[in-house]
């Protein structure tokens, strides 16, 4: 599925405004609610012609974004603020996930509960998830030289073959962590201390200084989406596995309400699906720039994100949790 796009056609078939989203990762769960959206006409009722343009290992984000190709874009809220330090400028305006689903595995023999457990243990990373360690040990003093890393794919191998003690991937990848049993151990980055939102959307300023208006209908359907994915959760997935042929009904089945507790909680209960604390993001420049992680300049939150969107459509947006 990588660069692969959701051509299915919508309920609707829309003949409005198009518009390509390019998501960093291929297509899944994390994107059953735009993928809701789509095949129930959503969009098109708001007068979008919207692509899903899938990412993944062979496919990148923010060219397109940065070139017009794309209107919108999906990353993490690291990868924006990152961007803005590398002078490299988008706008985030809503978040799909209230935090990020990566974590660390481990077993009970050898368990890590907390960043200090780390001390000592040799830790299996994906090619990305160094810095996110560097700054877990950052916020909590651990001499880096105290934790052994060793580079892995998205399987969880070197658990299981001892050759490490924990090994990364995401809570809502249910086939590659059905691998460890029911008995794994489980710290999330978040509990970790390293704050962030995931399935950040993001443009351009340019974009979000002209196209506000339909960046505002993108969300008020993206919204409807996600809202009858919560409430419809199996036929919710029947319709992303039939958009997504690859994907295992069986297994998607018995991971949505994971990824619906990731996608909704306290906040949106309060303030809607998409919403982000400015705060939080301020917390992940502030600890990024401890980090030495900027390599251009410093990231000004003003810059960074708007509540402009998110305000714009607060009669629309779902209040679940």
């Amino acid at each position: 599925m990588a660069g692969a796009f959701v051509s299915f056609r919508p309920a609707q078939a829309a003949d409005g405004k198009a518009m390509l989203v390019q998501y960093d990762w291929l297509l899944g769960n994390g994107q059953i609610g735009d993928i809701v959206a789509k095949a129930k006409g959503y969009f098109a009722e708001e007068g979008l012609d919207v692509t899903l343009g899938g990412g993944g290992p062979n496919a990148q984000t923010l060219p397109p974004l940065l070139t017009g190709q794309a209107m919108l874009a999906q990353m993490t809220s690291s990868q924006t603020i990152l961007a803005h330090g590398a002078g490299r400028p988008v706008m985030l305006f809503a978040c799909g996930y209230q935090y990020t689903p990566y974590a660390y595995f481990s077993k009970p023999g050898s368990p890590i509960r907390t960043p200090q457990d780390l001390v000592g243990k040799t830790i299996a990373l994906n090619p990305n998830g160094r810095l996110t360690l560097q700054i877990i040990m950052n916020l909590h003093n651990i001499d880096p030289n105290s934790v052994k890393t060793i580079t892995q794919g998205a399987d969880m191998t070197a658990l299981l073959v001892g050759q490490a003690d924990a090994v990364t991937g995401f809570l809502t990848n249910a086939t590659a962590l059905a691998v460890l049993g029911e008995d794994r151990v489980v710290m999330t980055a978040e509990s970790a201390g390293a704050l962030g939102y995931a399935n950040a959307y993001l443009t351009t300023p340019e974009v979000f200084a002209t196209e506000q208006e339909s960046l505002a209908k993108f969300i008020r359907a993206c919204s409807k989406g996600w809202g009858w994915a919560f409430e419809n959760r199996k036929e919710a997935v029947d319709i992303m596995c039939d958009a997504l042929p690859n994907l295992d009904r069986t297994v998607e089945h018995a991971t949505v309400d994971t990824v619906m507790s990731i996608a909704f909680g306290p906040d949106t209960k309060a303030n809607g699906w998409g919403w982000f604390d400015n705060n939080k993001l301020q917390t992940q420049i502030d600890t990024f720039d401890k980090g030495k992680a900027f390599e251009v300049r410093r990231p000004v939150l003003s810059e960074v994100s708007s509540h402009a969107i998110l305000d714009a459509t607060a009669d629309a947006r779902p209040r679940l949790g």
